[in-house]
């Protein structure tokens, strides 16, 4: 059971980087420092948005439109870190 906790806190961390990821590749793209018109840029753009989309979509169906903001990816990023403290703090009852 323990191995399977540990197999979800992977997940979670790769979740976590991949939010981090494309908040950093969104603000670099909208201040100009990376081009779309790049293939790469754009591959690894396209890849994260059809992997978070699905955790952002719900939340945005939710919240209330702030014009050009988007507050999404902060809250799912606080919904990961509250499930990863959740799992650890749970742990130990399954040893």
């Amino acid at each position: 059971m323990l191995s399977l906790f540990q197999i979800l806190l992977l997940i979670l961390d790769i979740v976590w980087f991949f939010i981090i990821a494309h908040v950093i590749m969104s603000w670099l793209i909208n201040f100009q420092v990376l081009n779309l018109q790049q293939q790469l840029v754009s591959q690894i753009w396209y890849m994260l948005q059809r992997i978070l989309e699905p955790l952002y979509g719900p939340v945005r169906r939710f919240m209330p439109n702030l014009g050009g903001v988007d507050l999404a990816p902060l809250v799912v990023l606080i919904a990961v870190y509250a499930l990863r403290i959740i799992i650890q703090n749970n742990m130990a009852s399954f040893y």
